[in-house]
């Protein structure tokens, strides 16, 4: 499935000075910072410029409007997921039962963390059910990229209903998302790994 593009931020007029890409920077880190603790929408424009340190007309140049800005910041977030998609599968070329492994065994890393706040996605999702909220445009576009992933992974593995196995992983990729959340390093994400191995293994004999 095609992904839907979100609009990208305008670059203010600045860009080929050097100054106005390090005030966005600053501003994508600082709303970053923010948006993940704290959540997108009790973050306020004033709070990012104070944390970013920049003008106020910084950002607006940059992002022309705190939507945007929380678009641009899911994006990079995107971009570092499939990174990490990626580097972790590389290490076992070939290898599709040992790639699912090593993606479960980091995601359980990832969300027994004490700094884990969640999953940005389903975060921003929660945040906006609005369906064209440009936020949740982003959301969508990576779980809906994760399911396609987990299908391709799956019938490289020679599962024999794949798309029902892709499902299920996702599903426990969601609850440990959440439950790393809500149960903090001792609870229940830990168990994620060992659950994906039983229904790989079941779907793939």
């Amino acid at each position: 499935m095609r992904r839907r593009k979100v609009p990208a931020a305008k670059m203010p007029a600045e860009a080929a000075t050097g100054d106005a890409p390090s005030a966005r920077d600053r501003l994508l880190a600082a709303a970053g910072e923010l948006f993940y603790r704290q959540g997108i929408r009790s973050v306020g424009v004033d709070e990012i410029v104070a944390k970013a340190d920049v003008a106020k007309m910084s950002l607006y140049r940059s992002f022309p409007s705190k939507d945007v800005l929380a678009a641009a910041y899911l994006e990079a977030v995107d971009q570092r997921y499939w990174r990490w998609w990626d580097e972790t599968a590389a290490r076992h070329p070939g290898d599709p039962r040992a790639q699912l492994r090593a993606l479960f065994r980091s995601l359980v890393r990832r969300t027994t963390r004490a700094d884990w706040r969640g999953c940005p996605f389903t975060n921003a999702a929660t945040e906006f059910p609005e369906p064209d909220h440009p936020a949740r445009l982003v959301a969508e576009a990576n779980k809906r990229e994760l399911r396609r992933r987990l299908l391709g992974v799956v019938r490289a593995a020679g599962a024999r209903r794949p798309a029902q196995l892709a499902d299920q992983l996702l599903l426990l990729v969601e609850g440990a998302y959440v439950s790393g959340q809500t149960f903090g390093p001792d609870g229940p994400a830990a168990a994620a790994a060992e659950a994906a191995d039983a229904l790989i293994a079941a779907a793939t004999r």
